[in-house]
């Protein structure tokens, strides 16, 4: 960069640049360096792109809004949301694919940015169907074909058919041969000097600019030939997507295992040295390849999953957007409502897992309406807590009314991943409302000095409670202690009906009921809780315990 330009585009700075002259200015500077110093001048376009879109809203300006435009084209070859914008600019606003769904889909532009500016070699993304992943990769790849016309990138799905619909719609996107009057989209304002070579439909490939022996895009199914016919260079992508036919395909783990070999062998096999990966999906089983590879990778750094469920933490759609598009929260709770747990869980809340070994399936916990029995057939009161300090795990914490019947109902359940100035309160609010004559501890980690803290704070209230602490086996003995009382778990406790849960009791039987005995499980905050439960009920080891009287 000139000095000249250095000092002019440092004078624009201190003027006033909510004036469209100034504003202008800026901009213009921009284009104008973009060759010597890009990083410099995209960020001199990113904040006149600021002023215009705030200037133009506040003062309803056609002048900034054209501005707004001027240095969205400027930056849409760089940043992906920007080519998003400039793509469908002159499309109705109901009409747009990306703004309805922005609140959503973010966070994914933000990924696939990432993915692009190599900060990822993988970049792996679970939704439910029919929320618009397919759609916003294939915008994606537009944008990188648009960027490099002679890279080699290949799109892929379990079928023909499926890449037919890759193929035309990456077309659509494009419109290299739609005469302008007739074009939705501009594809051809944001990369003007790139042309179709040729199309062959019968191939699914599309060549842009010079020719050479492998296309651009080549969109086939994994059922197709690829050895020989397709290459993905090494500026290119392999994009996956919808790797499982159906459900009876998911159910099938040898089929299961044959499409993952299938991917290793005829996708990978055509990779490069520095091609990137995108595999998107619908989950259904731990098997499947998306699971296979993050099972793989899940601790390397350039591998990225992101997972987006039908519903949020408190239960609400993740997928309401603008103009009636999406589903309601009202539309995910009827679907949940009539289909099997393991498939909602996989398909819609991206959370598969294994139906063989379930410790504590849903159909086999006896429950509740919410309403206890008398209180004259009451003997105690008794609560276990698997502490935790944050970090991901969950303080868990049933409550538990035992009758002289033998049954345990347990009408609350903390379970929480606050660290302990959130959880602490809590569990204090909890005992001094239930009154339990007994609680226990897990010891480790600290967990002890836990219930140390929180004997201390009864005391304050003058509340006398026997708490006892323990330390827990090593992870082993641990499943081995929650296998073991299972069959008691089931026997003896009563769960709230589904209706009757709060949030924390929700999420601590969504935990709950998909623990298996087989395999791993992410957490087991929820089955130790409760093994802790029925353990001190029936006088179980809890073996190193320290009781603590109140003096009070």
């Amino acid at each position: 960069m000139s000095e000249q330009n250095k000092r002019i585009i440092k004078g624009l700075h201190q003027k006033d640049l909510t004036n469209i002259k100034f504003a202008s200015a800026l901009l213009d500077m921009a284009i104008e360096e973009k060759n010597d110093d890009l990083d410099f001048a995209l960020q001199q376009a990113k904040e006149a792109q600021k002023i215009a879109a705030k200037e133009s809203r506040k003062k309803n300006s056609i002048e900034f809004a054209n501005l707004y435009w001027k240095a969205t084209l400027m930056l849409a070859p760089y940043f992906f949301e920007d080519f998003l914008y400039y793509m469908e600019k002159d499309r109705k606003p109901e009409k747009r694919f990306y703004m309805p769904r922005r609140r959503t889909l973010k966070v994914v532009v933000d990924d696939l940015q990432d993915l692009e500016d190599d900060k990822l070699d993988f970049y792996g993304l679970s939704m439910p169907p029919r929320v618009g992943k397919s759609t916003i990769c294939i915008f994606f790849m537009a944008w990188v074909m648009g960027k490099r016309p002679n890279s080699h990138n290949a799109m892929s799905g379990h079928s023909g058919i499926l890449a037919d619909g890759f193929y035309s719609e990456a077309l659509n996107l494009m419109e290299l041969d739609v005469p302008e009057e007739k074009r939705q989209y501009h594809f051809l304002d944001i990369f003007p000097q790139t042309f179709l070579q040729k199309k062959s439909a019968d191939k699914k490939e599309i060549t842009l600019n010079d020719p050479d022996r492998f296309a651009t895009l080549t969109c086939r199914g994994i059922d197709g030939t690829w050895t020989g016919a397709v290459d993905i260079s090494w500026d290119g992508y392999l994009y996956v997507d919808d790797m499982v036919r159906d459900r009876q395909e998911s159910l099938s783990p040898s089929r299961l295992e044959g499409r993952y070999q299938d991917y290793l062998n005829l996708l990978v096999d055509r990779k490069n040295d520095g091609t990137r990966e995108l595999m998107v999906g619908t989950r259904w089983n731990v098997l499947d390849p998306l699971g296979r590879v993050e099972k793989q990778y899940k601790d390397n750094p350039r591998y990225r999953f992101r997972k987006i469920p039908a519903l949020n933490e408190n239960g609400e759609s993740n997928f309401v957007y603008d103009y009636g598009k999406g589903f309601s929260t009202e539309y995910f709770l009827n679907v949940k409502s009539r289909l099997d747990k393991n498939e909602w869980e996989a398909k819609f809340q991206q959370r598969p897992f294994i139906r063989e070994g379930l410790l504590f399936a849903e159909n086999e916990l006896l429950t509740y309406n919410g309403v206890l029995p008398p209180e004259s057939s009451l003997i105690r009161v008794l609560a276990a807590c698997d502490v935790a300090w944050g970090g991901g795990d969950s303080l868990s914490m049933p409550f538990g009314y035992e009758y002289d019947d033998g049954y345990i109902y347990i009408p609350d359940w903390i379970f929480n991943k606050g660290d302990k100035t959130v959880t602490q309160p809590i569990v204090v609010g909890k005992t001094l409302y239930h009154k339990p004559q007994m609680e226990h501890f897990e010891g480790n980690n600290g967990g002890d000095e836990y219930a140390d803290k929180i004997d201390e704070l009864l005391q304050a209230q003058h509340y006398s409670c026997s708490i006892s602490s323990s330390k827990a086996p090593n992870t082993m003995s641990k499943m081995a202690k929650i296998i073991q009382y299972a069959p008691d778990v089931k026997r003896r406790c009563k769960f709230l009906a589904a209706n009757k849960r709060d949030k924390e009791y929700h999420d601590a039987m969504d935990e709950l009921t998909i623990t298996v005995q087989i395999g791993s499980n992410d957490h087991d905050d929820a089955a130790d809780g409760v093994t802790q439960l029925i353990m001190l009920a029936n006088g179980g080891s809890l073996a190193k315990a320290e009781f603590i009287d109140s003096p009070y």
